[in-house]
């Protein structure tokens, strides 16, 4: 019993130490960006000063950040399930290397893979001067952990074996995907959506070579921020940051959990 208590407290000592090494320093940016003077400290007092001119000056970045985000989550959904779907059924030879050159672009450094992009598509007219052009390039950097989560999530709940059932009831191919796939890999997409969605809006090797003046997303403004502002400015930046991204993780938390009698009923009932 005493050797289990002391293991709880080591393990609580532990994560707390984490907890302080890894939020602590978030939580003295977001006081420097709510302080009036940050080497003065929080006796100078608090404000919104600072966090209401990061809005003045790079709202445009931020709504632009959001807009790549929900694309790229899109067009990673709509191609990563299907895809991850198509390698589960398939096990062979060539299924392990197609999942193999999905994962390049993550094992290739994001300047790399910007510059491939400008040098194949830069000459593209009307291309590089929009948000599709980092949209495409964030697609090629979040595929792959949409297509490894969703294609885990239904390795683990065995739905070849499903499929093959609905399939000898008559269901159709569209049908099996949609109401017995897509349901019982719910787990693993929305785990996907969630890396996706902070990938993207955090992604900045990429933006910073495929952005224009015109197409800045929230990480190139914040570097902008931080090597011209002042320090006050630059972590109000992270406080909005913040505050655009923890709302989004937590809304799609709630929809996967919204999802399960969903799931629930697909497991009690093949399409007929």
């Amino acid at each position: 019993m005493n050797a289990s208590k002391t293991d709880t407290r080591l393990g609580l000592a532990v994560t707390l130490a984490v907890a302080a090494f890894l939020i602590g320093p978030v939580v003295l940016s977001v006081l420097a960006g709510l302080t009036k003077n940050y080497f003065v400290g929080l006796s100078s007092g608090l404000t919104l000063r600072w966090v209401e001119q990061v809005w003045s000056l790079y709202a445009d970045t931020i709504w632009r950040s959001f807009a790549v985000a929900l694309l790229t989550l899109a067009i990673c959904t709509v191609v990563g399930v299907p895809a991850a779907w198509v390698l589960t059924l398939h096990r062979g030879r060539l299924a392990r290397a197609l999942e193999e050159l999905l994962t390049l672009p993550v094992a290739v450094p994001g300047l790399a893979s910007a510059l491939a992009l400008i040098v194949s598509w830069g000459t593209v007219r009307g291309l590089r001067g929009s948000i599709w052009f980092i949209v495409i390039g964030h697609v090629l950097f979040t595929l792959p952990f949409m297509v490894r989560a969703a294609r885990a999530s239904m390795q683990g709940a065995d739905l070849a074996t499903l499929d093959e059932a609905a399939a000898t009831l008559g269901a159709s191919r569209t049908q099996r995907f949609l109401q017995i796939v897509v349901p019982n890999a719910a787990p693993g997409i929305v785990t996907g959506a969630l890396t996706v969605l902070t990938l993207s809006i955090g992604e900045f090797n990429l933006t910073w070579l495929l952005h224009t003046p015109l197409t800045k997303t929230l990480p190139v403004g914040l570097a902008d921020s931080y090597a011209s502002m002042r320090l006050e400015i630059a972590s109000a930046y992270t406080l909005v940051f913040l505050l655009m991204l923890v709302p989004l993780l937590v809304g799609l938390q709630w929809l996967a959990r919204g999802d399960r009698p969903a799931r629930a009923a697909s497991n009690r009932t093949l399409p007929s």
